[in-house]
């Protein structure tokens, strides 16, 4: 190709080409590339592409970046339904897998439950292997909810429990409280917090796209396409429940040391002692959700 190609592609559009290329988008696209390749053989391709006037040829990479481009912007649009289903937010249809899996997760609730009880009554005795074990079990224990709340997925119960725990210490929902609590936080904070959504996002469209790698086997017949699926378990075993706890502790954090601000910034009152924080938590929960402080709560409408 001329030097027209290289100015065309040069300057903001190869900026937006190089960061288009770092996409699982991208991965995908090539991928399916590939297996067409291996389909219909090269030279048919390349009979098809280079005899085209060089105006086209540029026009047909253009539209293959604007194709990568788009799909990859539209992925983004369904993150929190992506997020959502692997957190085991599913149709009635699937109640019984869904049952399924709560019953396995309760189990493995009542087995660190059990582990830690028993390491607890060693006490002071327990050697230092012990206290390791006692710590990982601990950390995984945290990212439980109460047993009438758990969800099907470790994604699911890892998000949920950081949403229950401002409830049960503060009585604030976080639900309901979190975008209030939003805009009063520093913007350090807020930054770290967007930053870990990010990368649960970015972990989540992945995981799609590997998914979504898969089809070019029952199209083109590639084989190696179903290495997707792999791809997809290392990617939510590792990079999306990492960033998911990571995320889960800034809620945490973000709670425990800035709840005030709602107070302060609704002029309520701020507790003043730690066993009855809860009563003025729920009352400023109640407060945000039904406009009025003493209003009924959904317990008492239902």
């Amino acid at each position: 190709m001329s030097a027209k190609f290289l100015e065309a592609f040069s300057g903001k559009f190869a900026e937006q080409w190089i960061t288009t290329l770092l996409t699982p988008a991208f991965i995908f696209w090539a991928g399916g590339a590939i297996a067409a390749w291996q389909k219909l053989g090269w030279k048919n391709l390349s009979n098809w592409f280079i005899p085209l006037p060089e105006p086209l040829q540029i026009a047909s990479l253009f539209g293959i970046f604007l194709i990568i481009s788009i799909s990859a912007v539209t992925t983004q649009r369904f993150d929190i339904l992506i997020i959502q289903f692997l957190e085991g937010y599913w149709f009635q249809r699937f109640r019984g897998l869904n049952n399924f899996l709560v019953k396995r997760s309760r189990k493995q609730r009542n087995q660190l439950i059990e582990q830690l009880r028993t390491l607890n009554n060693l006490g002071s005795s327990m050697n230092t292997q012990q206290r390791t074990l006692h710590f990982q079990r601990d950390q995984q224990f945290r990212y439980f909810p109460d047993d009438d709340e758990l969800l099907p997925t470790r994604l699911g119960n890892i998000l949920r429990s950081a949403e229950r725990r401002p409830l049960k210490r503060y009585g604030l929902d976080a639900v309901i409280c979190w975008t209030h609590l939003w805009l009063l936080l520093p913007d350090a904070v807020r930054i770290d917090l967007s930053t870990a959504r990010s990368d649960l996002n970015a972990a989540a469209r992945a995981w799609f796209w590997s998914i979504l790698f898969m089809i070019w086997y029952p199209i083109f017949g590639a084989q190696w396409a179903s290495f997707g699926a792999i791809g997809a378990l290392v990617i939510y075993n590792t990079w999306m429940l990492d960033a998911a706890r990571t995320y889960a502790d800034l809620i945490t954090a973000a709670f425990d040391t800035h709840r005030y601000l709602l107070y302060k910034s609704l002029r309520f009152p701020l507790p003043d002692r730690t066993d009855t924080e809860s009563q003025h938590g729920e009352q400023l929960t109640r407060y945000l959700w039904r406009d009025h402080p003493q209003a009924i709560s959904l317990e008492d409408h239902n």
